[in-house]
């Protein structure tokens, strides 16, 4: 049985605090939990997208904090393939190192993880 901890990001990254309060959880278990795992679907994509201007919308810059997860050893990222053909996005406009991965394999390969956290 895995013992990971999954976190499944799927809010937009303004508009709410979901995405950050997902991220400010993720940097947090890291501190407590070895084996982490993120995994963004749906409008969590747009989370991850090259050159956002959120303070023209007067929203805090949470990009740069992305950076943190390696620091934070925090290493197996994936996104939705689907979510992102959705929105014409390609792993080239996502601003992270990050492996596309169908949800339907992301789902069975995580099946028997410790718990799964959605934001």
């Amino acid at each position: 049985m895995s013992h990971s901890l999954v976190f499944v990001l799927g809010s937009a990254p303004h508009g709410s605090s979901r995405a950050r309060e997902g991220l400010d959880a993720v940097l947090a278990a890291s501190a407590v939990c070895e084996d982490i795992v993120v995994f963004f679907e749906g409008d969590g994509v747009w989370q991850l997208l090259k050159d956002q201007s959120p303070t023209e919308i007067m929203q805090r810059n949470v990009l740069p904090t992305y950076g943190l997860l390696d620091l934070y050893e925090v290493e197996e990222l994936f996104v939705d393939r689907q979510a992102l053909r959705d929105r014409q996005l390609s792993i080239d406009h996502l601003a992270i190192k990050i492996t596309e991965i169908d949800a339907k394999q992301f789902y069975l390969k995580h099946a028997n993880a410790h718990a799964i956290v959605r934001f």
